[in-house]
């Protein structure tokens, strides 16, 4: 099947830009800091409220009625609650799956970050830090984990597969983003010599993951793996005849392809789509089944100021507070590269959009606009995303 689905972010791993009000009364940035910062009695009560307000049954009815067919849920590694001082929740993706199977929709359990950081960027639970690959122990721990998914959830009618690792920062998009710079470390100490992760690593991380998955879950469920923002560097690998459904994830950005030049215009983004996007997809697709597991309508030109490849709001860079756009020309804005960039992952095996909601105030928080362009549900309600552009003319110029 095509997936058509949602990324349930910001559930079971936290990211502060996502729900601020999680973090009042602390200094934190990230999920790391937070139960540091806070007595065990408050960080416990808030993230159990948290977690059984955040997604419910109601939401799986929502997401099915959008005419989607599956879920990319991000997990912590500390999700079976053997990592203190955080809180696992094992409890509620096994809800999850309940609720996937009562209404037909499939479930991919993406593990989401690793102990002492794989990328050091807020989603992967501490900023600045990115050591976890120097770790043999946590390297091992990371695939403990995985196993035991794994072998819970196995003859899941709801699984789809299970994502083996969100976002590791290889050594290129360790430099290009500045990520220390960009996510500054609270432990100077703790975040001495972390740095980009080497292909060699990774790749035979991969590999040893896809060996303990496959252990327990059958050969017709997804083994995922994700480019580390390097989509090409893959046609060489997992090639041989015993690597059976396995699935390349790319993440695509828009505010990343800004950074990369492309021009903050309606024909700038097209060109930007159709030359990058969907001609790489196309491409990868010979190779593996490729879904893009992370994207979303957010841009520049929508919220009437350069972003700087969405720094805005969350480093320090200051967005706007004013609207500079009419709704109407906000409407042909997305709706225009919403059709292009699902015309785009079309040319591969689907998509999971990021993310299904914002509990953000882009209201009365002074420089968020166009930041509810990462919340599907606004964009579903006003109109910009094209739940039903299956059905409609695509012509990308």
């Amino acid at each position: 099947m095509k997936v058509k689905g949602v990324n349930l972010g910001n559930w079971l791993v936290l990211e502060k830009w996502m729900s601020p009000a999680l973090f009042d009364g602390t200094t934190a940035e990230d999920e790391y800091w937070l139960p540091r910062q806070l007595s065990k009695a408050v960080y416990e009560a808030r993230i159990n409220v948290h977690r059984s307000e955040y997604i419910t049954e109601r939401d799986f009815v929502t997401i099915k009625s959008w005419g989607m067919n599956a879920v990319r849920i991000p997990v912590p590694y500390f999700i079976f609650g053997d990592r203190e001082p955080f809180i696992g929740c094992i409890r509620e993706l096994d809800q999850a799956f309940n609720w996937a199977e009562k209404y037909g929709l499939k479930i991919l359990i993406d593990l989401h970050t690793a102990p002492e950081g794989q990328n050091g960027s807020d989603n992967g639970g501490i900023c600045g830090v990115c050591k976890w690959a120097q770790n043999p122990d946590e390297v091992e721990f990371e695939l403990t984990v995985l196993e035991r998914l794994a072998e819970r959830y196995k003859t899941r009618e709801g699984l789809w597969g299970i994502e083996i690792l969100n976002e590791p920062a290889l050594e290129s998009i360790w430099e290009m983003f500045g990520m220390q710079q960009r996510y500054p470390p609270v432990d100077l100490k703790m975040a001495k010599g972390s740095k980009g992760i080497s292909h060699k690593f990774i790749r035979q991380f991969y590999k040893d993951a896809y060996e303990r998955i496959r252990k327990h879950m059958p050969e017709d469920k997804y083994v995922v793996f994700h480019d580390g923002f390097e989509l090409k560097a893959w046609k060489d690998f997992m090639q041989e005849d015993k690597y059976k459904n396995v699935v390349l994830d790319t993440h695509q950005y828009l505010m990343m392809a800004e950074m990369a030049g492309c021009k903050q215009t309606i024909e700038g983004y097209l060109k930007y789509i159709k030359e990058h996007f969907l001609k790489d997809i196309e491409e990868m697709q010979q190779y593996f089944p490729v879904i893009c597991g992370e994207w979303c309508l957010f841009n520049s030109l929508a919220c009437g100021f350069d972003t700087k490849g969405g720094q805005t709001v969350l480093n320090g860079l200051e967005g706007a507070s004013v609207e500079t756009l009419t709704s109407e020309q906000k409407m042909e804005i997305y709706k225009t590269i919403g059709r292009a960039q699902l015309e785009a992952w079309n040319k591969g095996s689907g998509y999971f959009y990021w993310s299904y909601k914002l509990l953000t105030d882009t209201v009365n928080t002074s420089g968020w606009i166009g930041w509810d362009s990462w919340d599907l549900g606004r964009c579903v309600d006003f109109g910009w995303f094209p739940l039903n552009y299956e059905n409609e003319s695509i012509i990308i110029h």
